[in-house]
């Protein structure tokens, strides 16, 4: 783990040598040596954490050794940060004379940092050479030598598995998997006589060995399948041993002899005997603990698709390998859930309280600590078995539910949770490491926005960049990767399938909060923790206010990082007026997050922070950025969103860097049920932030001017404009244009205007969102060339005419809003119209009656909703819509109200197959 912080200084290096040579006369060589060194300590350091993971023991010398490396590394990055910094705003001197001692001291001034550098070089060169005459003794393998760039290369699962223990759980002991048991075992004995792929997909810990085992030992499996056999694969393996263990499976199964010399037989070989031997065979095997593609890949070759009814069974933490058996034409996917809250309380309560119920006095605390579990089974049956040695004592049971976290390290009733649960850590690339330990900085079962967690890894620079590639797509790759290896939980996802929010599970989030304090990555500080005297890069300050110890933040003066939760207070530290400390104190932060934090003002050194690349300030009741802002010349990220800011500053435009500015928010009109925006005013020079990605929402009331130089950054993929008057129209097409990668267009016209957009002469064919509020004489007319658009919202656009003869043409619509978008009386879709829609919303339509709905139109829609529209005649067309889920209607006649609802609405039949409809809150239910 210790790489982790190696790998960090080198990236830090490696940038400092291309982006910062400018700054560095005579030092590049000294850099170049100290990466070269950190590149040869951290090949040596993946096989000490390759030790570790496995549970080798580890001597105390090499433990401390590792420890100061990893501190020495964090200086280096330190003293690297202060060096550019110190370039970066020299002494200066007015007036000629002074010239030549100005040199000077500048020469004098700038020898000290690379003086320093120069020490820790040489310091680094000891330790290497100390580490180069241990290594032998200690059974050190460079990765050099072993050719390997991952974590998990080295680890030999099997050596004390706690996943062994899932094989001999007696079925009585088991709660809540009834169901995907019967599943699997249908599945397996029931279908087509093609060979079957069936995987099981879940997080480490939610039971798949033990599911599987429990459908492999079932009496119907048994009987169908006489050739079988049960394959533990996990991390490390060889597939020479795999497929010997196969045939040896096999046939020993058919009770007949194994074929001699197989330990002589390479890959291929054995291969080749194994599918012979299974040609004319019904045959059914597990693969157990699969965590790559690979194995996959080759495995599927040697097993015959003989269409006597063969079916294989994998179970995996990874989704990738769960999905890539679709490409078998006979396959099933399990994707297995954690346990309801009733499953979940009646397996602790088995474990707890063997052969009894609950105390009412340990109820509440009980019911906590299932919770903290969240259907996890494996924690729940090792917690359960914890408290069962326990005094039945609520005060005892509260203290083990308040220590969890150091719980999960001491208490060996806890090992198989840790460790199973680490498997999946431990298994990283290192370049994901960093992002997963993230998640320790927010607080338990918190929500995290995704489009804000790929900027924070952005500004943090755990993102490696590739040609032709943003950071925050890879940064993305990153997340998705983390998702499909069931580390990161989807919490919200929204109408178009696209993942809008994540989370750890709480005990995942306890285990890497204490690899993040061991590797001083990152500690949450609360009000318990104002004694805290240890080190730390990243600070979480959560549900604390003043008692929040000054001097634990002030001894941390190199923190990078710096998040806010759920506070009363900002402490007075960072507010710059107490204390007489200023953010002049913590000039190395990168990443600065006062989200919803009750801050009122931000202080004038805010410019001090030359490395802030990320600043958000949403949510708070600041109403004026300082000046001080335009020095911040590595800001990436300035998020104002419902913020009280209106206005930039004009040093803003010096911000070469920034690549993301969020500043909009709205305000609800109750009575015509719409939303005001309101977005910042930006003045001249914005044409110089040629990075600029997002720019959303800015006021387009300074004119053309604004407008024109919108056009100049190429670079936009998210625009929001707000008051856009009429005779700026031409110039915005003109703009949008030039903006080849905009993916999200949201224009607002002022009061309701007419939208004067007919004329982009090249439409961004890579728009997805368009968003128009205001009049429209007609549809734009490149409107049809974009066939990549998901979501397109038209409000208040007053058409003459029905736009759906436009827009049910458009090939990959999933979302459609219109608001007092058209003035007729009749919406009509069509035959083969809109055919990927699954959203469409009809909102203050005053004067529409008549919905239209052939066969064959909207074939695949989930969910409808209008309002008001008091002349609205029953839609007849519904009953054709097989795939609506939901039905929203608001404002409408009460006639028409009580003519669907069930037994006694005449036009129930019209709605009876869709599960929810709702009027004003009454819900029918189908």
């Amino acid at each position: 783990m210790a790489e982790i912080a190696v790998t960090v200084v080198i990236d830090r290096l490696l940038s400092l040598l291309t982006e910062e040579a400018r700054l560095l006369t005579g030092v590049p060589t000294e850099v170049k040596d100290i990466t070269r060194e950190l590149s040869y300590i951290q090949a040596f350091l993946k096989d000490a954490d390759a030790k570790a993971e496995k549970g080798d023991t580890i001597s105390h010398g090499l433990k401390t050794w590792v420890q100061e490396l990893r501190e020495t590394a964090y200086s280096i990055e330190d003293l690297v940060d202060e060096f550019i910094l110190h370039f970066a705003n020299p002494p200066r001197q007015s007036g000629v004379i002074f010239d030549f001692l100005s040199n000077v001291s500048c020469l004098i001034a700038n020898l000290k940092p690379c003086l320093e550098i120069a020490y820790k070089v040489k310091d680094l060169k000891l330790k290497v050479g100390k580490l180069q005459e241990e290594s032998s003794r200690h059974g050190f393998i460079s990765s050099f030598e072993q050719g390997s760039g991952g974590s998990s290369d080295a680890i030999n699962v099997q050596w004390r598995d706690p996943r062994v223990k899932a094989l001999f759980i007696e079925e009585a002991e088991i709660v809540g998997i009834e169901s995907p048991k019967r599943e699997l075992i249908n599945w397996l004995v029931e279908g087509a006589a093609e060979r079957t792929v069936i995987s099981v997909v879940g997080m480490g810990g939610l039971g798949k060995t033990t599911l599987a085992k429990m459908v492999y030992d079932n009496t119907k499996v048994v009987e169908r399948f006489v050739c079988r056999a049960w394959i533990t694969v996990s991390q490390s393996f060889k597939m020479e041993m795999i497929l010997q263990n196969m045939i040896k499976k096999f046939y020993e199964a058919m009770k007949e002899p194994i074929p001699e010399g197989m330990d002589e037989k390479d890959v291929t070989s054995l291969g080749g005997l194994l599918k012979k031997y299974l040609e004319d065979k019904r045959y059914a095997i597990v693969f157990d603990d699969v965590w790559g593609l690979e194995f996959w890949g080759f495995i599927k070759y040697v097993l015959p698709e003989n269409r006597r009814g063969s079916r294989i069974l994998i179970t995996t933490r990874n989704i990738e390998v769960g999905c890539a058996i679709r490409e078998s034409g006979f396959h099933h996917v399990l994707n297995l859930q954690p346990l309801p809250p009733e499953s979940s309380w009646a397996l602790f309560c088995k474990k707890a309280f063997p052969g009894s119920c609950c105390p009412s006095e340990l109820e509440k605390i009980s019911i906590d600590i299932v919770k903290r579990c969240a259907g996890l089974p494996l924690a729940i049956v090792a917690i359960g078995g914890a408290l069962s040695t326990k005094q039945k004592n609520e005060l005892e049971w509260q203290k083990f539910n308040d220590s969890l976290g150091s719980q999960l390290e001491t208490n060996p009733h806890l090992e198989s949770i840790t460790k199973i649960l680490s498997l999946s850590y431990n298994d990283l690339p290192y370049f994901l490491k960093p992002c997963f330990l993230y998640f320790a900085i927010f607080p338990e079962d918190y929500s995290i926005n995704c489009a804000k967690l790929i900027r924070l890894w952005v500004a943090e620079g755990f993102v490696k960049g590739e040609k032709g590639v943003p950071l925050e797509q890879k940064a993305e790759e990153y997340l998705n990767e983390l998702i499909h290896r069931s580390l990161v939980q989807l919490s919200r996802v929204d109408d178009r399938g696209r993942i809008r929010r994540c989370k750890v599970h709480d005990l995942i989030r306890e285990i890497i909060l204490k690899k993040a304090e061991e590797l001083s990555f990152g500690h949450v500080l609360g009000d318990e923790d104002s004694s805290f005297n240890g080190k730390f890069r990243r600070g979480s300050i959560q549900k604390g206010t003043n008692t929040i110890s000054v001097e634990t933040i002030n001894r941390n003066a190199q923190i990078r990082s710096l998040f806010l939760f759920d506070i009363d207070a900002v402490p007075m530290l960072l507010t710059g007026i107490s204390f007489g400390i200023s953010f002049t104190s913590f000039k190395l932060l990168k990443v600065l997050d006062f989200e919803d934090a009750p801050l009122y003002s931000v202080p004038e050194d805010l410019g001090n922070l030359f490395h802030l690349r990320y600043l958000s300030l949403r949510g708070t009741k600041v109403k004026m950025l300082p000046k001080s802002i335009g020095k911040l010349q590595n800001l990436q990220t300035l998020d104002l969103k419902d913020s009280l800011v209106d206005a930039l500053p004009v040093e803003i435009t010096k911000l070469k860097k920034l690549r993301n500015i969020l500043a909009y928010s709205y305000q609800f009109n109750p009575g015509g049920r719409t939303l005001t925006p309101r977005g910042v005013h930006i003045g001249e020079g914005i044409s110089s932030m040629l990075d600029l990605q997002k720019l959303s929402y800015v006021e387009a009331n300074n004119g053309s001017g604004l407008i024109e130089e919108l056009g100049k950054l190429r670079q936009l993929r998210r625009v929001g404009i707000v008051n856009l008057m009429e005779e700026d129209g031409p110039s915005m097409c003109d703009s949008i244009s030039n903006m080849k990668y905009l993916e999200s267009l949201v224009i607002f016209s002022k009061d309701d205007s007419i939208l004067n957009l007919q004329t982009i002469l090249d439409p961004p064919i890579c728009l997805r969102h368009l968003g128009l509020q205001g009049g429209l004489s007609r549809l734009p007319n490149w409107l049809p060339v974009l066939r990549n658009l998901v979501r397109v919202v038209l409000v208040n656009s007053r058409l003459s005419y029905d736009p759906m003869e436009v827009l049910q043409a458009l090939p990959n619509l999933l979302e459609l809003g219109l608001s007092n978008a058209y003035g007729g009386e009749c919406f009509c879709f069509t035959e083969l119209g809109f055919q990927k829609l699954k959203i469409l919303r009809l909102f203050r339509m005053k004067g529409l009656k008549t919905l239209k709905i052939h066969e064959g139109a909207l074939p695949v829609l989930e969910r409808l909703a209008i309002e008001p529209s008091p002349q609205m005649e029953v839609p007849f067309g519904i009953h054709l819509l097989k795939t609506l889920t939901r039905i929203d209607f608001w404002g409408m006649p009460r006639e028409f109200e009580f003519s669907m609802r069930p037994q006694s609405g005449q036009n129930y039949h019209i709605v009876e197959h869709v599960p929810n409809v709702f009027f004003h809150g009454f819900n029918v239910d189908g």
